[in-house]
């Protein structure tokens, strides 16, 4: 059992970058009979794609921390306060690489899911019933494309943040001495405002995902 867990990403990697639905298809059923659900799997990539926008938050602010640090240079090893912000700067263009990462990987497994939801309803003879499941499904549905946006839009919000990390990384790369940098001090209102704005992007994001996991998981016994 282990080891099939273990290839099944391998699987999905191969079968995403193929295009190929009838293949995604087969990849979701091999799940089912692992007993792991497309509604579970969502939940669960959810989860971790709003976990891994909490580590983007705590990282964001981090590095402008020590941006700080740096702009308010009053003595010691200049470069090595450098390299550490250097340091800072590439763990955040790595966070935000995962941050999109799982984003995309939550849209492939929403698109099976609902794909498939729908498919089922179509089956439904009971007028009733039929009407029922489609109101629960475009209610999950709406959830889930809000979800989605919020997400893309928090994930948008990191380029700008990077982009003015990176050149005022690359500034006092340059121009490794004090004069200079204290010449940045006027910059750090502009990037404590981006970060804020960031974060509250993130904030924001994590709720909604925190709201679509308890609307689509069963209540705990």
């Amino acid at each position: 059992m282990r080891s099939v867990r273990l290839i099944m990403p391998l699987l999905l990697l191969a079968c995403l970058s193929g295009g190929c639905a009838t293949s995604r298809s087969l990849y979701y059923d091999a799940w089912e009979k692992l007993g792991y659900n497309k509604r579970q799997r969502l939940a669960d990539d959810v989860t971790a794609a709003r976990d891994e926008q909490a580590n983007a938050k705590k990282q964001f602010t981090s590095a402008l921390e020590q941006f700080k640090s740096v702009v308010n240079f009053n003595g010691g090893d200049l470069e090595a306060m450098y390299n550490t912000l250097n340091g800072q700067y590439q763990k955040c263009e790595s966070e935000a690489g995962d941050v999109k990462s799982r984003i995309e990987t939550v849209k492939h497994v929403g698109q099976a899911l609902f794909d498939e939801w729908k498919g089922e309803i179509a089956q439904i003879e009971d007028s009733s019933l039929h009407q029922k499941s489609q109101q629960l499904y475009d209610h999950t549905n709406q959830s889930y494309r809000e979800m989605v946006t919020r997400m893309d839009s928090a994930a948008a919000s990191m380029d700008p943040v990077l982009h003015k990390f990176k050149d005022r990384v690359l500034f006092i790369k340059s121009n490794l001495n004090a004069q200079a940098i204290a010449s940045l001090k006027g910059e750090v209102m502009k990037v404590d405002a981006d970060v804020d704005r960031l974060i509250k992007e993130l904030e924001a994001s994590i709720a909604q995902a925190d709201a679509f996991i308890a609307q689509i998981q069963p209540p705990k016994k």
